[in-house]
């Protein structure tokens, strides 16, 4: 079908087309015959402090990374809105690469970071025509014919993808084994779940260890039949130190109820891979309930993130909301979970909206309602915390989410997870004096050894 070049000429809010063209210039960067041209225009509308003439839109290219055509990010309209997204004052953004490769059953998908950088500097201009036609006519109105080419970096070095499947409720997934870049000496291996519908983000990230190898040079991801295992000793994903750094809040309690013979008892809404569940357990001798909405990802947990489910650890399907306000009216929320006196010591909520129209991934809007947040403090234990994980789209929307939080709780703090998107809430069901000093709690001194200590200091007060 033939493209009418004239649809370009004009910005139009949230239009996205993709097509495939001959490749005019075959090198070793883009070697395929056909290549897969994709544009998206923002759903942002710029700024327009001159009302006399509209302002000239910002657009910008992108080649996609060799071996990474296939990926989410750079495949579908939601990927490519994200990553248009990662730039505030862009207007139009133009992917240009090989035609993605679909692979059969049973085939496997490996990625290995290109080293060539000056085929790719020669592809750009070869392709800086192209980039001209498909731009509105008024970006150069003064004969200034530059679109800038911007350049995707992350820290993958390499990866295989082990599964990819499909959950009842959280659409296509998969699972990947990748190798990093290591912020010290050394060699850092991950294992990652990623959901279709938020393709930039990672839902489970844990670390993953040879089995058998005597050195790690001779290491390849999807090389030599070397098999993973997880390291569940270990929180790597950004957001969860400090989601159980929050305990540093409650550790004289915690430390009351080991020192009476108790194990302190811990809900998590939203399992995923498991990383947080069997770390409550293992390092810091939790007893877990988890509730996971999509029995799907508890399959891939177990086969490849190392969730077990026993004496200590309880997982169950189905809606968190909804099993915290029947826990609140005394109901059996699922299979040998009930209320009981006292409650828990912590609740932890690892949930993403799934929705990129309202620009916020977590928690769900519809998790902050005063209901859901009464009926969750009416099951903790009086010292207990409420902590949840948050992605806010802007400062105003977390002041309003703060608000909200605090007409339930009488005492809020937060953490600020350094990364410039995650902030983790921790709301107290009581204000409560402590009872066991700091230097003869054996529980803080377990959570300082395995966690960084860092975030324990940084909790502040709202």
């Amino acid at each position: 079908m033939a493209v009418d070049i004239s649809i370009f000429d004009t910005i139009r809010p949230s239009h996205f087309l993709s097509f495939t063209i001959p490749n005019p210039n075959p090198n070793s960067f883009l070697s395929s015959p056909l290549i897969r041209i994709a544009i998206l225009d923002s759903p942002l509308h710029p700024a327009n402090p001159s009302f006399s003439s509209p302002p000239t839109p910002n657009v910008a290219a992108m080649v996609v990374p060799k071996h990474r055509e296939s990926d989410w990010l750079f495949s579908t309209e939601s990927g490519h809105l994200q990553l248009l997204l990662t730039y505030s004052n862009i207007q139009r953004l133009i992917l240009i690469g090989q035609q993605p490769v679909v692979n059969g059953p049973g085939s496997s998908s490996i990625y290995r970071r290109p080293i060539d950088s000056d085929s790719l500097n020669n592809l750009e201009m070869t392709l800086k025509p192209l980039v001209i036609a498909l731009s509105p006519k008024i970006c150069f109105k003064n004969r200034n014919l530059e679109v800038p080419f911007l350049s995707y970096e992350d820290s993958v070095i390499s990866s295989l993808i082990l599964e990819k499947c499909i959950g009842n409720f959280v659409g296509e997934m998969l699972v990947e084994d990748v190798e990093t870049e290591a912020s010290s000496q050394g060699r850092e291996f991950r294992r990652r779940l990623r959901f279709k519908r938020m393709p930039n983000l990672i839902q489970t990230e844990v670390r993953i260890v040879p089995q058998t190898v005597f050195g790690l040079d001779s290491v390849e991801i999807g090389g030599n039949n070397i098999e993973f295992n997880p390291d569940l000793g270990v929180l790597v994903h950004v957001y969860l130190v400090p989601m159980v750094a929050s305990l540093a809040l409650i550790g004289s309690s915690i430390e009351e109820r080991v020192q009476s013979g108790l194990r302190p008892k811990a809900l998590c809404l939203g399992v995923g891979g498991g990383a947080l569940v069997g770390f409550l357990k293992t390092q810091l001798g939790f007893q877990v309930v988890g509730v996971e909405v999509d029995e799907e990802v508890l399959r891939v947990a177990r086969k490849y993130f190392g969730l077990e489910d026993g004496d200590f650890i309880r997982v169950c399907v189905g809606d968190g909301m909804e099993l915290m306000q029947r826990l609140a009216c005394g109901d059996s929320a699922c299979e040998g979970v009930v209320h009981s006196d006292p409650g828990f010591d912590v609740i932890m909520v690892d949930l993403d909206s799934g929705d990129l129209r309202n620009g916020v991934s977590a928690p769900p809007l519809e998790f902050v309602r005063k209901d859901v947040l009464s009926a969750a403090r009416s099951i903790l234990c009086e010292s207990g915390i409420f902590v949840i994980n948050t992605m806010p789209p802007s400062r105003s929307f977390y002041e309003l989410l703060i608000h909200d939080f605090q007409e339930v709780f009488p005492e809020l703090y937060e953490i600020d997870v350094g990364n410039g998107e995650n902030f983790i809430l921790i709301a107290k069901a009581l204000p409560n004096a402590s009872s066991v000093s700091d230097c003869e709690n054996k529980f803080l001194q377990k959570l300082r050894l395995a966690i960084s200590g860092a975030y324990m200091d940084s909790i502040k007060r709202i």
